[in-house]
């Protein structure tokens, strides 16, 4: 993979869960990078090397908390953002978890149907994009099957 994306949140600090680990994996530089950053708003996404991670970049993507409001539309900026930032570096490949769907109280189902349809739709209306894979990075069978169920929907 060119990059992963991490669900982040706004002030782009990594300490725990799977972006914890990415900065433990790759190195402090993931963060200190981020740190230069700074405040990232929800639905936006931004980038960093990725440290000494197997992939080139990180995308720290900033979904929505369950709660805040307008929350569907935030995470399709979100996805749209990342699609086009790795297409804007040229990346031909990301992987990408479930955005929102952890600690940020998403609905699974809908974050399955936001994620593949917005990133469909990305590549059928983008066709000079540089993207040719993206993954779906989930860690439960209960997300897995959403994904499953949306990508039969695709056909």
């Amino acid at each position: 993979m060119d990059a992963i994306v991490n669900a982040a949140n706004s002030h782009l600090r990594h300490g725990g869960g799977v972006a914890g680990a990415i900065v433990r994996k790759g190195g402090q530089i993931i963060q200190d990078e981020s740190d230069s950053i700074g405040y990232t708003p929800v639905g936006t996404a931004v980038i960093t090397g990725a440290g000494k991670l197997t992939a080139r970049f990180v995308i720290h993507t900033v979904g929505p908390k369950m709660g805040e409001g307008d929350e569907d539309n935030k995470l399709r900026n979100a996805v749209l953002n990342t699609l086009g930032l790795a297409s804007e570096k040229g990346l031909k490949s990301i992987s990408m978890p479930a955005i929102s769907s952890g600690i940020f109280g998403f609905p699974k189902d809908r974050c399955a149907k936001i994620l593949v349809n917005e990133s469909a739709d990305y590549l059928r209306k983008n066709p000079q994009s540089s993207l040719e894979i993206i993954e779906f990075c989930v860690y439960d069978d209960n997300t897995m099957e959403h994904f499953k169920r949306e990508f039969e929907r695709l056909k």
